[in-house]
């Protein structure tokens, strides 16, 4: 099982700028507990996100000597590939795929068509560079636009960027809406259909329905969740309103009431929790 802890995620969203030396403090307080990886910031113009303009900053005064956990950045375009791809503390770089035309516009101005292009230049640039790529299917569940959405959608964008030689794919329930009921018949159509490919799950939630979500997932196979400690943040560019983020503690809650051995610090996870109140204030 992997846990994949979005502090990223969380704070893109704010509107208070958080410093950077606080930043640092709460990710060196996550490097501690065990995480498979840490989704820590990313490379994109401070104007579409203003909150994570010093990502670079503050990946220079991270410690990484002494955690188990990797780092991944997101990026929105081959500039913010090309920047994260740079650094050597970076294992992962994230790009945000849409299933739905309208979102991809609205998330990094381009189409999927074009979108789809960048996964490509990406993924080359990844293998030169030793990285690995992780394409989040953004409304991968459905959307509020009305644009075409069916489980034969998500597996054709899965087999073009299995073709691409993209080895992570990551369903995102981008609004928080998806039915535990679809993430079942998703996950259960892709993962028995493509054994060579990696899925997560990256969902958004209602604190009433996160359960059911995990349970859908999980049952269907899914061996890799992400999280963010207490539900914090969610994406400001799918509408006005956040719906709040898997919370990391139900996920090991979750996992460890049905006997998985995270391998997870205790005492660190509950420092990081006690200081993720300093930061989302």
């Amino acid at each position: 099982m992997k846990l994949i802890e979005c502090p990223r995620d969380a704070m893109q969203g704010l509107v208070q700028f958080v410093p950077t030396e606080t930043k640092v403090a709460y990710l060196q307080a996550l490097l501690k507990v065990g995480f498979h990886t840490i989704d820590f910031g990313s490379f994109v113009s401070p104007k579409a996100i203003p909150q994570l303009r010093d990502t670079a900053q503050v990946l220079a005064q991270l410690d990484l000597a002494n955690s188990v956990s990797k780092l991944l950045a997101i990026v929105a375009n081959m500039r913010g590939a090309t920047e994260a791809a740079a650094y050597h503390e970076i294992s992962y770089i994230g790009f945000p795929l849409s299933v739905s035309e309208t979102f991809q516009r609205r998330n990094t101005n381009k189409s999927i068509a074009e979108a789809m292009q960048e996964v490509a230049r990406m993924q080359e640039l990844c293998h030169q560079k030793s990285k690995v790529l992780v394409v989040y299917l953004s409304m991968g569940f459905g959307n509020p636009y009305n644009d075409p959405w069916s489980a034969a959608t998500v597996r054709s964008f899965v087999e073009q960027l299995q073709q691409l030689g993209v080895q992570i794919v990551s369903l995102s329930d981008t609004i928080g809406v998806a039915d535990p009921g679809v993430i079942t018949e998703l996950f259960s159509y892709l993962i028995p259909a493509f054994p060579d490919l990696e899925f997560g799950a990256h969902l958004h939630t209602a604190p009433a329905t996160w359960q059911d979500k995990v349970d859908a997932a999980y049952r269907a196979g899914c061996q890799r969740f992400d999280g963010a400690l207490r539900g914090f943040g969610g994406c400001p560019m799918a509408k006005d309103e956040l719906v709040g983020n898997m919370p990391t503690e139900n996920l090991v809650a979750y996992f460890e009431n049905i006997g998985l051995n995270l391998g997870l610090n205790k005492q660190a996870l509950e420092e990081a929790l006690a200081r993720s109140g300093t930061v989302f204030l």
